[in-house]
Order: structure tokens, then C-alpha cells, then sequence
């Protein structure tokens, strides 16, 4: 494969690994646990400390086809992250939130090798909570319609572009920690119990900020003004709740699956089309939560894994994700 084949290819991996960050993460169901790991505060909780670490290994990408392709022989892409969130009551209906990602690349590709690290791109967000309380039932008999109804909460998320981008003074793609750009999330996520089931539904909506560039890769260029395109995320979680006597304590369990759909428009140079950009992945993660019965303490662990096949994603490494958290709420 000639030199500047490997490099683009490269380019597009890396670009890859940041696209995605920092990833949002859903609070789940009203009694314990929660269908993901959380920076939504829960509704009792005037605060909310939460610390997670990430391993992601990349494995092959797809094409702009959707066909999925393997990495060149030799290859290792991975990437550790240590992501740290606090949310905090504003009101009895409002709340805010802010996390940041520090990020450690580990590559090798096409017999070179590279080690770099930096903080991420920070996200901050405010949250409304369409509901007065959470009320869990248990069980399916003499439902309303009102009990069926979800909990609805409402935001905005802004992407601070904090992390090292390729606009940056770098030496290659694999130095970035970040996007470089400005983005807008318009955020609802649904969600209800009935004990021992809950179910979560997420669906964002964001569009990036344009920005001037001059620089790509730590080389200076005709300056022109870039803009990503618009980005659409979609998921939805199913969890099971069990209950557990440990000593004199009760615990709660809550086993997660979700499916997630994440798409991202061509982006705009000087106002017109790239057609080398955008893309789309499809992944399934399964989450474990172990949480004390008032819920102030949580411990997570999850796999996210993408569809290793044709037509589940363009344009975008596949990877697995694997996370271990903590989080801790304060009444």
C-alpha cells in the first residue's frame, strides 16, 4: 500500500477515535442502578460526582460503502480515557452538568508507533425535568395510562473544544485528543419503570459551530472556514432490576442491553459539501450496575461493541469499548 494511502488511512482512524468524545452518558431508571452510567443527576440528589476509565481497541473500520474492512497487519489502535463529571441542582426542576476526558493514545499502524496524551474535549450541559417525582410500580397489575407515562427530562449540551484537534500545532493524527470545533446538542431522554423492567430512550440532536483553519497537522494552509456536519444520535435501553439482601443491607443489580444509532452529516468547506466526510456507526453495549438501595452510590461496568459486518456503519472504525465507574449522589 504506498505511503500516502497508509497516511490518509491513518488520518481517518484517528479522526475516528475523537469523533465520538466525550461520549454522553444517560442516567437510567428511577430505583437504582439506571440503564447506563449517568450524568443526569437523579431526581432526589442535590449533587453528583461521577469518574469512570475507558479501554477502547480499535478493529477494522468501514468504507464510505459500508463495507467493513480489517486494519493492515501489525495494527494496534487504542485509546484510555479517565472521564470526570459533576452535576449539580440548580433548581427543584433544573440541574447542570459538566465532564472532561483525558485521553492516551496508543498506536501502531503501518509499522509506525506513537504514544501521545492530553485532555479531551469538555462537554457542559443544563437539564429540565419534565415530572414532579419518580414512582416506581411493581408490577403489571391495574396499570393507568398515567402509570405508563415516562419521565421525561429535556437539554442542551455544548462540546467545548479544550482537546488537541488537527488544527493544532501537531505533528500527525495520531497526537489528537479532540475535534477543534464547537457543537450544540438538543437533548430528551424518556424513561420508566415497572419493577423489575425499565426501559430508556435518548435522541439527540446537535450542530457544530463553522471555524476558520489555517493549519492542518501542524502545516499552514490557504485558510478557508470548515464546518462539521449536523449530528443525530439515537438509543434505546431495556434493563432488568433485581434486588439483593447482603448482610443486614439491600442492594440493587440492574442488567442493561441498548442499541445505538449515531450519524453525522458531510461537513462544509467554504460552504460546500465534503464528500470524503460524515459518517455513521451502529453498537450494542451491555451494562452492569451495582448500587446501594438509596441509590448514592453506583458502580458500573459496560462493553460497547460495534457490528462487525456490512452495512452497519460508513466511514468510521469499529471498536470495544470497555468502562468501569463510580458515582456518587448527594441528597
Amino acid at each position: 500500500m504506498p505511503a500516502v494511502m497508509r497516511r490518509t488511512m491513518a488520518a481517518v482512524l484517528i479522526a475516528g477515535i475523537v469523533a465520538l468524545l466525550p461520549l454522553p452518558a444517560w442516567a437510567g431508571s428511577c430505583c437504582g442502578g439506571g440503564s447506563a452510567a449517568g450524568l443526569v443527576l437523579p431526581k432526589f440528589a442535590q449533587s453528583m460526582i461521577d469518574m469512570s476509565f475507558d479501554v477502547e481497541r480499535y478493529n477494522g473500520f468501514w468504507n464510505q460503502d459500508g463495507d467493513y474492512l480489517h486494519d493492515p497487519p501489525g495494527t494496534d489502535l487504542r485509546q484510555y480515557r479517565l472521564n470526570l463529571g459533576y452535576a449539580q441542582r440548580l433548581a427543584k426542576r433544573w440541574q447542570a452538568t459538566a465532564s472532561v476526558p483525558y485521553i492516551w493514545n496508543d498506536t501502531t499502524y503501518s509499522g509506525l508507533s506513537s504514544r501521545t496524551s492530553g485532555i479531551g474535549d469538555m462537554a457542559l450541559g443544563v437539564w429540565y425535568e419534565a415530572f414532579d417525582a419518580t414512582v416506581c410500580r411493581l408490577g403489571w397489575d391495574d396499570l393507568s395510562f398515567r402509570d405508563l407515562a415516562p419521565a421525561a427530562t429535556f437539554g442542551l449540551a455544548l462540546t467545548v473544544p479544550t482537546g488537541i484537534s488537527p488544527y493544532d500545532n501537531v505533528n500527525s493524527s495520531f497526537d489528537i485528543t479532540g475535534r477543534g470545533f464547537y457543537r450544540l446538542d438538543a437533548n430528551m431522554l424518556l424513561d420508566k419503570t415497572i419493577i423489575p423492567f425499565g426501559v430508556s430512550f435518548l435522541m439527540s440532536y446537535g450542530k457544530a459551530f463553522e471555524r476558520p483553519v489555517d493549519r492542518e497537522y501542524g502545516q499552514y494552509v490557504q485558510p478557508y472556514r470548515k464546518q462539521l456536519g449536523d449530528r443525530a444520535t439515537g438509543s434505546l435501553a431495556v434493563s432488568y432490576i433485581q434486588y439483593l439482601d447482603i448482610g443486614s443491607s439491600r442492594r440493587i443489580l440492574t442488567y442493561t442491553a441498548a442499541f445505538s444509532e449515531v450519524w453525522e452529516g458531510e461537513s462544509r468547506i467554504n460552504g460546500s459539501a465534503d464528500p470524503t466526510s460524515g459518517f455513521r456507526k451502529s453498537s450494542v453495549t451491555g451494562t452492569f450496575a451495582f448500587s446501594t438501595l438509596d441509590r448514592c452510590w453506583t458502580v458500573k461496568a459496560s462493553w460497547n461493541h460495534s457490528i462487525t459486518s456490512d452495512g452497519w456503519g460508513s466511514n468510521f472504525p469499529l471498536s470495544d469499548i470497555y468502562s468501569l465507574g463510580v458515582s456518587r449522589a448527594f441528597e
